[in-house]
């Protein structure tokens, strides 16, 4: 059901009631009427009460969404979610156990905060990382209305809220990484400039051969002086067979042997460790 914006021309009462000690002009003593929609059996009348009830108390959920914007989401988008969340507090609240303002409250809340836990990260993170950013942001806060606009260290943040640095530096990272930079994004102006790509390290092809090369130690290591000099100027020198024959004073068929016969036997000896 999408919940409509204006709370014109509802039947329900919307005389304002006291809660907690305060007056809110958006929450309308409806107690009789949750009584009557949790007495009705499903079906059309049920559905006009719920319709209602989630009409007058619409400002409210406006109100609540109002505390969250610029944060990176349109107030029109926090609106419908703390519709959303509205809806749902309607539909669970059990009247008799507390106030539905008490009860509708939190919940609309947690709607918000999930809707920016889960939509508004460019990169999805881990929820650990995510608690710890706001963990960190609150303590930083309070630390900076106490201090009188002072920026509080690491170590203030951690004892403030009750963790370690190393939690508040990943925090702090998160507060930082809300959203992503794009990889054509300008790191210096100027005709010298580069992008964020030009940064980023490409694949080593070197890598692929890590494991290989370990595998071959062992075997040059067994091979006699002559052959692992040979393999030493063909394959880090890049001599030529005749170069290297002609150095040793032998002949190129006999360096293409010991060649193929020495990487024959590495192989073979790699294989089988």
């Amino acid at each position: 059901m999408l919940v409509e914006t204006s709370a014109q021309g509802s039947d329900l009462s919307a005389r304002p009631r006291v809660s907690g000690g305060r007056v809110h002009d958006d929450a309308p003593d409806t107690a009789a009427d949750f009584a009557r929609l949790a007495a009705l059996p499903e079906g059309p009348e049920r559905d006009a009460v719920r319709d209602e009830l989630a009409k007058v108390w619409l400002p409210m959920a406006h109100r609540i969404a109002g505390r969250f914007r610029n944060r990176g989401e349109s107030l029109e988008d926090l609106r419908q979610v703390a519709a959303l969340g509205l809806v749902k507090a309607i539909d669970r609240y059990e009247p008799g156990r507390g106030a539905f303002e008490s009860y509708a409250v939190p919940t609309v809340t947690g709607e918000i905060k999930r809707h920016f836990r889960d939509r508004m990260w460019a990169l999805r993170v881990p929820r650990r990382v995510q608690e710890l950013r706001n963990k960190v942001r609150i303590a930083r806060r309070d630390l900076i209305d106490k201090s009188g606009g002072a920026n509080p260290s690491v170590a203030e943040i951690a004892a403030h809220a009750g963790l370690t640095e190393d939690e508040v530096g990943t925090g702090l990272e998160a507060l930082e990484s809300f959203s992503t930079l794009s990889l054509d994004a300008e790191m210096s102006a100027g005709e010298g400039g580069f992008s964020l790509a030009d940064t980023i390290g490409g694949c080593d092809e070197a890598y692929d051969v890590v494991v290989d090369r370990e595998a071959a130690k062992a075997g040059l290591r067994r091979l006699p002086e002559r052959e692992r000099a040979i393999l030493y100027m063909r394959f880090f020198e890049d001599m030529t067979q005749s170069r290297i024959a002609e150095r040793l004073g032998i002949s190129q068929m006999h360096v293409s042997r010991l060649i193929s016969r020495c990487c024959a036997r590495i192989r073979d000896e790699a294989t089988h460790a």
